[in-house]
């Protein structure tokens, strides 16, 4: 069956109320949520719930019931657009350059030829999972865990949100500690566990199917000397009590997948938790933070 999308057009506040309202809606099941800026001058969003096509008249509902809190008259239709059958993050990716981000070096497997002396070889392929270090999100992740590693000796570490796994594998290949790398997404996870096995990371990494921090395998490999987030701001700040939680006694945070004009709004929701600001590095319109428990 296809993959669908049900949406609504609205506002930026509107759209992180309907976030937060199918977030507490649907709780741990396994849906992929997100907001999107259509256009920043017309403060134009949508707000997002990715299903099965014969999931639709069941999370319809869910939508419709998310909507609650609209007064009377301006409550946006949910729309629905049909995801054609094609890999389009495969496709998109196609003909992109090795990235450099520290001592890491990203790449295809039909540029090895790129590898220095000296370079941490990462080699993912264009696939079904957020995170090939193209996007400023993930090459500032790649480069603060680079600088904070050669500071800082963890004994262990939490990749929230793991995507491809690279960041999961950047730290292995780094310190040979164990690793937990968590997605709410299976096949996300199926991917990392292939690209890590790829990178000849054949242990040392917990690839884990985990919705929220509810599930086992974190009280089971946590607390954590070092968390890394690559997210969204909004669920960051969401998961601001989870990660203080799950944080060993003066652990590090590194967050990312945050915009610049969102940089404060995620900071106050980590400093609420007694957590403070190290370091930020910027890149491409995103920053990259680290904060100490």
């Amino acid at each position: 069956m296809s993959q669908i999308r049900l949406y609504v057009t609205t506002d930026e506040a509107g759209a992180g109320r309907v976030l937060d309202a199918l977030s507490e809606l649907l709780g741990e099941a396994p849906y992929a949520l997100a907001t999107m800026e259509i256009d920043e001058k017309a403060n134009i969003w949508e707000a997002s719930v990715y299903l099965e096509a014969e999931e639709e008249e069941a999370l319809r509902q869910v939508f419709e019931a998310a909507l609650g809190g609209f007064p009377e008259g301006k409550r946006p239709g949910v729309e629905k657009e049909i995801i054609a059958d094609i890999d389009w993050i495969a496709k998109s990716l196609e003909g992109l350059k090795p990235v450099r981000a520290g001592r890491f070096l990203v790449h295809g497997a039909h540029d090895r030829e790129d590898r220095r002396p000296g370079d941490i070889a990462l080699e993912i392929e264009a696939g079904q999972a957020f995170g090939t270090g193209h996007h400023g999100t993930t090459a500032g992740c790649l480069e603060m865990i680079d600088t904070l590693l050669k500071a800082e000796a963890p004994q262990n570490a939490l990749d929230l949100g793991t995507g491809t796994g690279v960041l999961a594998m950047a730290v292995r290949k780094l310190r040979p500690i164990p690793v937990l790398a968590t997605d709410i997404d299976d096949v996300a996870v199926r991917v990392a566990r292939y690209n890590a096995r790829q990178n000849g990371i054949v242990s040392g990494v917990d690839f884990v199917t985990a919705p929220g921090f509810h599930h086992a395998a974190f009280g089971e490999h946590g607390p954590f000397d070092l968390v890394i987030a690559n997210i969204l701001a909004r669920p960051l700040m969401k998961l601001a009590p989870g990660v203080r939680t799950n944080l060993a006694p003066g652990g590090s945070v590194i967050l990312s997948g945050i915009l610049e004009t969102q940089r404060w709004k995620v900071l106050a929701a980590y400093r609420a938790q007694g957590m403070r600001h190290v370091r930020t590095y910027w890149r491409e319109g995103w920053v990259t933070l680290l904060l100490k428990g």
